[in-house]
């Protein structure tokens, strides 16, 4: 049964509820509550957010008092699905514009459920595009609570949604909206339920840049007014402005972020009496939506942790929220690889590319991955000027296409991947000539590029039907001479934001396009799934363009940044690595900084999902012979890497080196990363004190990825509670040094 037929289930069971009656709802995990309360007026408030209450706390503590001689508002609590056109005059959360040309909108409570046991994988599904979810497993660690609010002038419905996952310590929360009214209405906010947090002062940290300064952090303390964070740059929304942020009071502090791959909008309002409201929303500008009767409008999902232990422990909750429920095979394996596009660029052929397989499977990683310039034939993809859209195999460079890649990578012994661009279109490409009016672009202005490409109408359902058959098509090619398997990656790229935002086939609806084009693309991802759910995909975006929850659930790892010099990576991979576990994040090897020691640049890339972009053939012998062993080194460290708990040690913003700690959940394995980035002289280099150990046991010590194999390590034994309270000196005053150490208990 989808998604939408389960909230008109919902909506059938609240019908016979009293708009009254003062009820309260507890969105509980193990460490949070958010409280939410009928009031007298029947309009729903939320009264409470915070630490945990006593599992037998009085709701009714959360009283009503008369406010001026009205006894039907209340003197606290505000409304999380607020409307325009009533009292409240902050930041609305629903908007829209009736039949009859009015504004106003006041919601009452209709009814409510709660669900225990839901499906154990989650996606936190669009009922217009979700998939059958019947079938799996219940987990009884997520609650979600559903409560339908009405319009009684106007036949408007708002559903808003908590899902609570009890032990991750995270909830996420979203909005339905639907109308009978006869005609369209208008949504000019479409937003997530509003999170009221009481007066204090707030700090929030932000995250911006561009293609190769992902992930700046900028801090600022909020005052009375709005900050808004916001981006319109169509479906690689993330290239300036990233949607997550870190918010504290110095007492706790709340991660957060808004799980959408299009123009989104976060809104920190600082009201009149101090309160903060955080507004997540939809970015309107240009999407006044146009809603048809009985047709459901989903918003984003918005995710939030806090802790009163600092960013750190909150960070730790959402990597575990995130490997459990939203990144697609969260708690499964990651491949390491051998990319091609920094040794072979545009230029290469199938010999070429095998002999690139060898050193592949020479070096030890499990896969090799050809990247962009495999395709075309009337308009050769020998640059980025042509070919986009034509995805035959071009027959100069690969006259065997890619059955012979396979049966080359199945004689290598390693397994085969491929770059993908399917959203996009060169106009000097047979699908342009073809279909012209696929593409976004404006039919009476000079076109606007962006990397000499134009963006497909992903609101077109043909559009979508060939974006499918881009990788249908590859999956089911044939015709291997060894028998070998197919294609076993994907790296997904979208190296263009939308410039001409005008769509053939949506005509007088363009203000639906930049929301229709992100369903569409989400309509295309749901297809994939469901018929290769094992297909890995990494998700890449001309850099970080794309680094949303909501597209994780798709892909089993993004690509923070095409900057891989390691110093500036070290500071990308600090920042996401706060949101995002770093399993989910793939950093490769390469020449960017030819002037930083091999070894350097492999621990950098080894922090996170290790991969190699970079000719082995040119390189001196003891840096291959030392990328051997560090990527024996790596696949045993992996485990503990990629599911362990991440401790940020030392940070690279406030000194000249950086540390972080991962952490085995039985606390008996550990892996230590320290780096020295640009100490000057005289800078104090104080021990790097290890977190998360068990002060009890005793544990052994031993430095790894040594630069020669003539190197031994010599093992140290301390106690855990000497790694934590007194620490390791191990950093150094040289530029681009870095250790790495293995941690076991004995």
């Amino acid at each position: 049964m989808k998604h939408l037929l389960l909230t008109a289930l919902l909506l059938a069971c609240c019908t016979g509820a009293n708009a009254g009656e003062e009820r309260a709802f507890r969105i509980q995990t193990s460490q949070m509550e958010l409280v939410l309360k009928v009031g007298p007026d029947g309009r729903l408030y939320q009264v409470y957010f915070g630490n945990r209450l006593a599992d037998d706390e009085d709701t009714g503590l959360f009283s009503w008092k008369t406010n001026k001689g009205n006894d039907s508002t209340p003197d606290r609590g505000l409304e999380p699905m607020g409307g325009l056109g009533g009292e409240d005059p902050f930041e609305p959360a629903l908007a829209m514009t009736h039949n009859d040309g009015r504004q106003d909108t006041y919601l009452y409570f209709k009814g409510a459920e709660e669900v225990s046991g839901m499906p154990a994988v989650l996606g936190q599904k669009d009922g217009q595009y979700g998939p059958d979810m019947q079938g799996l497993p219940a987990d009884n660690n997520v609650k979600e609570t559903v409560i339908t609010l009405e319009d009684r002038l106007y036949p408007v419905t708002a559903i808003i949604h908590y899902k609570a996952f009890w032990k991750e310590n995270v909830i996420v929360v979203w909005s339905e909206f639907l109308h009978k009214e006869k005609k369209p209405v208008t949504l000019s906010r479409m937003g997530c339920p509003t999170l009221f947090l009481k007066p204090a002062t707030y700090v929030l940290t932000h995250y911006h840049g561009d293609w190769a300064r992902e992930g700046r952090p900028e801090t600022t303390t909020l005052t009375f007014g709005k900050k808004i964070l916001d981006t319109r740059m169509g479906s690689r929304a993330a290239e300036q402005c990233e949607p997550f942020f870190e918010l504290t009071d110095g007492r706790s502090t709340l991660l957060g972020t808004i799980a959408w791959t299009g123009n989104f909008r976060l809104t920190f309002e600082v009201d009149n009496v101090g309160g903060l409201r955080i507004a997540p929303a939809v970015n309107p500008t240009g999407s006044l939506y146009q809603l048809d009767r009985d047709k459901l409008f989903r918003t984003p999902d918005f995710i939030f942790t806090m802790s009163e232990k600092g960013a750190d422990e909150a960070s730790r909750q959402l990597h575990n929220w995130a490997r459990n429920y939203q990144l697609k095979d969260g708690n499964g394996g990651r491949m390491t690889l051998l990319n091609n596009w920094e040794n072979t660029g545009f230029d290469f052929d199938q010999e070429r590319l095998s002999r690139l397989m060898h050193e592949a499977s020479d070096l030890g990683v499990d896969m090799f991955l050809l990247d962009d310039g495999w395709f075309g034939n009337e308009f050769p993809r020998n640059d980025d000027h042509a070919g986009l859209g034509d995805w035959q195999e071009n027959r100069q460079k690969l006259p065997e296409g890619i059955p012979g890649l396979l049966d080359a990578a199945k004689e290598a012994g390693v397994k085969f991947g491929i770059w993908i661009e399917p959203e996009m279109v060169n106009p000097r490409s047979k699908l342009f000539e073809k279909h012209p009016d696929w593409a976004l672009h404006y039919p009476d202005r000079e076109v606007k590029y962006h990397r000499n490409q134009l963006v497909l109408d992903l609101s077109n359902p043909d559009v979508q039907d060939h974006v499918f058959g881009i990788v249908d098509r590859i999956m089911q090619v044939a015709g291997t001479k060894s028998g070998a398997k197919g294609v076993a990656f994907f790296k997904w790229d979208c190296n263009a934001m939308i410039t001409s935002p005008y769509s053939s086939y949506l005509k007088d609806r363009q203000c639906n396009l930049y929301i229709d084009h992100v369903r569409g693309l989400y309509r295309v991802l749901d297809r994939i799934k469901a018929k290769y759910p094992q297909l890995p995909m990494m998700l890449c975006s001309g850099g970080g363009g794309r680094c949303d929850y909501k597209a994780l659930e798709y892909f089993t790892e993004f690509w923070p940044s095409d900057n891989t010099d390691p110093f500036e990576r070290l500071y990308i991979q600090w920042s996401f690595s706060k949101f995002f576990p770093v399993k989910s994040m793939a950093a490769h090897v390469t020449n960017w900084n030819r002037h930083a020691s091999m070894k350097f640049r492999v621990d950098v890339a080894s922090m996170c999902k290790l991969g190699f972009d970079i000719s082995l053939a040119d390189m001196p012998a003891a840096d291959h012979e030392f990328c051997k062993r560090a990527v024996e080194n790596y696949a045993r460290m992996k485990p503990v890497i990629l599911d362990g708990d991440l401790y940020r040690l030392v940070s690279p913003y406030e000194t000249p080196h950086m540390a972080v700690c991962y952490v085995a959940k039985d606390r008996q394995k550990a892996v230590l990363f320290a780096y020295d980035l640009h100490p000057r002289t005289g800078d104090p280099r104080p021990k790097v004190q290890l977190q998360g150990l068990d002060p009890d046991t005793e544990y052994t010590v031993t430095e790894t990825n040594l630069r020669s194999k003539d190197d031994r390590p010599k093992p140290q034994t301390y106690t855990g509670r000497y790694l934590t309270q007194v620490g390791l000196d191990i950093l150094s005053a040289g530029e681009g040094r870095s250790r790495v150490f293995e941690i076991t208990a004995r």
